[in-house]
């Protein structure tokens, strides 16, 4: 049904009409194909500032200095001025308009970085409910540094990371949580996720899932660690094992020869070279063992099964490591494992991966499949908003699209894999982005596919850097007559003139208002070209 361009006749239409029982929101969400962000001001004359995102309510821009020292944070306003003529939309707007105090207002800058600590520009979870939000600090990155203390061989170490947790309302710094000589993938938040009041920071280097809760005191408490033990009291049962076995093996050791030596190894030496599995590691092949097993029914074939499909790779497994970590609900995580060099690589999708999901108050596995597994793609395919997610507190995440809950995302999934040669590689290019990265999509209305479609190799609700185009990206409604409603164009207004270097593109739109910013900047430290896109 054609429904008006006219806003007036929808507000009208919306006066006159219900919606169906549970569609009141998506009625709502269609005044967006009226109300568009259609005018440009190109170069807006703003701070050299890095601009990292609006958070998800739309209350705050956040911003890092170029030396990434400070944060900086403004509160999105509106261009207002006076018109003496009755039509102001012939003329063109004043030169306050071209400045960028004119849309937002700067509520404070802090400082956050110590002198040899530098500010993860890439970093950045917000926590609507309190208007809380993280950022992380680091010192540079020492790639050769020293296995010591049951790190990972062939991981980089950091000296310091600082995760600040901050009230951004005014400012003010309220904990602080640091790790000494670890590493932690800060970039898109690939190492680090927020559900609800639960935070997960994987430490890569010594392979541990921290989880901590955020109180609304905004307190960063420990709530347990899971890697090398799983549950709190793993530590102290060990210890007190191992207590009374050195008590035992010292009385045994009078009994020996001084030279007695038992497998190869002097004695004295078997404690400390005969050294557990980690805890995650052990629930791991155990889960994987009794699956094997459980397979062959058979009992006269099924120590040679075994054999094959378990104890042949058994080194294999030993030597997965945990790559990423997400939340599925507040006692179950999704865990990604896979080798060292596929962890440390910008892209893994070549790499064997293997994902597992833990329950955090049993400690057991539950699942477990390889990254080609059908059944995990299946699931990926038709509950993909279930992967994705959200604090309850959250409206404006609810409604990102995806191939489970848009039509139109489904189609594009179906051709996309209707044109691949190989289905085993689909479902590993598929799955290479779980785990999901976390506040890693805007949910601006704008990017809703039930609306508009456009090039999602130009721009997308993924927060991600695109290569820069000199043609404006086009934003084409989905219902009749399909017409183009309004553009974005990143750089200046008549293109760029030096070719030279190579220019990318970020995209930051407001989560409810037609308002958003381009920002065009090249791969040297050169000031950034800011348009400002919004409803005049």
């Amino acid at each position: 049904m054609f429904r008006s361009n006219n806003l007036v006749a929808r507000i009208f239409e919306r006066q006159i009409s219900t919606p169906s029982p549970g569609t009141s929101v998506h009625c709502a969400r269609r005044f967006y194909e009226n109300l568009v962000p259609s005018h440009t001001i190109y170069d807006v004359e703003c701070p050299d500032h890095l601009f990292r995102k609006f958070t998800d309510d739309g209350q705050y821009l956040v911003c890092f200095s170029r030396n990434h020292q400070e944060l900086i944070v403004y509160r999105p306003t509106w261009l207002s001025f006076s018109c003496k003529e009755e039509d102001c939309d012939i003329h063109d707007l004043p030169t306050k308009a071209k400045r960028f105090d004119s849309f937002f207002t700067q509520l404070y800058c802090v400082s956050l970085a110590s002198t040899n600590e530098y500010i993860c520009k890439d970093f950045f979870i917000y926590m609507e409910s309190n208007q809380f939000a993280l950022f992380a600090t680091s010192t540079a990155q020492i790639h050769d540094a020293p296995a010591v203390g049951g790190a990972i061989q062939g991981v980089p170490s950091i000296e310091k990371i600082t995760f600040h947790l901050l009230r951004l309302e005014d400012g003010i710094v309220l904990d602080e949580k640091v790790f000494h000589d670890d590493f932690v993938h800060l970039a898109h938040n690939m190492g680090v996720f927020l559900y609800d009041d639960l935070l997960a920071i994987v430490s890569l280097r010594y392979q541990t899932i921290h989880i901590l809760q955020i109180r609304d005191s905004g307190n960063l408490v420990d709530v347990r660690s899971i890697g090398a033990f799983c549950r709190e009291d793993d530590e102290l049962f060990l210890n007190s094992n191992a207590q009374s076995m050195n008590t035992h093996e010292k009385g045994k050791l009078h009994q020996l020869p001084e030279n007695h030596v038992e497998n190869g190894l002097p004695h004295n030496q078997l404690t400390s070279e005969n050294t557990f599995l980690s805890g995650i590691k052990q629930r791991l092949l155990s889960f994987i063992f009794r699956g094997i097993w459980n397979e062959e029914t058979d009992p006269n074939l099924r120590a040679q099964y075994v054999k094959k499909k378990f104890y042949f790779h058994f080194q294999d497994y030993v030597d997965l490591i945990i790559w990423k970590v997400q939340f599925l609900d507040r006692h179950h995580l999704l865990i990604k494992f896979g080798s060292v060099d596929g962890g440390m690589s910008r892209s893994a999708d070549h790499h064997p991966a293997f994902f597992a999901v833990y329950n955090m108050e049993t400690t057991e596995i539950v699942a477990f499949y390889q990254n080609s597994a059908d059944e995990l793609y299946l699931m990926f395919e038709q509950f993909c908003d279930y992967f994705h997610t959200t604090s309850r507190s959250s409206l404006h995440m609810n409604f990102i699209s995806s191939h489970s809950n848009s039509i139109h995302a489904r189609e594009q999934l179906r051709c996309v894999k209707n044109k691949t040669t190989s289905s085993s590689q689909f479902v590993k290019k598929m799955l290479a982005s779980l785990p999901i990265s976390c506040q890693s999509q805007s949910p601006s209305p704008y990017f809703d596919q039930s609306l508009y479609r456009f090039d999602e190799k130009l721009i997308s609700a993924t927060d991600r850097h695109r290569q820069s185009t000199d043609h404006p990206i086009r934003f084409i409604l989905r219902r009749k007559p399909n017409t183009v409603r309004f553009k974005i164009k990143p750089g200046p207004e008549g293109g760029s003139m030096d070719s030279r270097g190579k220019r990318i593109s970020s995209f930051l739109f407001h989560p409810s208002l037609p308002l958003a910013l381009s920002i065009q900047q090249t791969l040297f430290m050169q000031p950034s070209a800011v348009n400002v896109h919004f409803r005049r």
